[in-house]
């Protein structure tokens, strides 16, 4: 099975996982410079439902987000090392800069952030919690984050 699917695609994905009563959890990120605490926050969203689906930001989308020098690893590249992850089930590129259209398609039973968001900052929020489902902050490993990497880099 491919892991890596396409816009296009999810809402069908979505359908045939809600027809077989699965629990969704969506989750996103730039995952640039993969890191300890990528590894921990996707496990544990994992254990939050049944299936993870995990939006990428495109390359464009993380050179709006993060500056024109981000992102440091491609998008197929962090895609490809996303969805070879145990926890993921479906790993999905998006082009804008929030996942706001993604989660409308996907209409998740569990949308997962970090801790250091704030409930009511999170994007697509209203989606979720008018088809029923919930929001869930899993907590921060501090010290930990690819702008901390980028800059032990830029000094050695």
């Amino acid at each position: 099975m491919n892991k890596i699917i396409k816009f296009n695609e999810i809402k069908d994905v979505a359908a045939k996982l809600k027809k077989k009563s699965k629990k969704i959890v969506f989750t996103n990120g730039c995952f640039d410079i993969f890191h300890a605490g990528h590894a921990y926050y996707l496990n544990e969203a994992k254990k939050l439902g049944d299936v993870l689906i995990v939006g990428i930001n495109s390359d464009e989308s993380v050179k709006r987000l993060k500056g024109d020098k981000r992102p440091i690893i491609r998008q197929n590249d962090r895609a490809y090392l996303i969805s070879s992850l145990a926890p993921v089930d479906y790993v999905i590129i998006f082009e804008e800069d929030t996942p706001y259209n993604l989660i409308k398609e996907i209409k998740p039973d569990l949308l997962v952030k970090g801790s250091d968001y704030k409930h009511k900052d999170i994007v697509g929020k209203d989606i979720v919690e008018s088809n029923g489902g919930k929001v869930a902050l899993i907590d921060y490993l501090g010290g930990r984050s690819t702008s901390g990497i980028i800059e032990k880099i830029k000094k050695l």
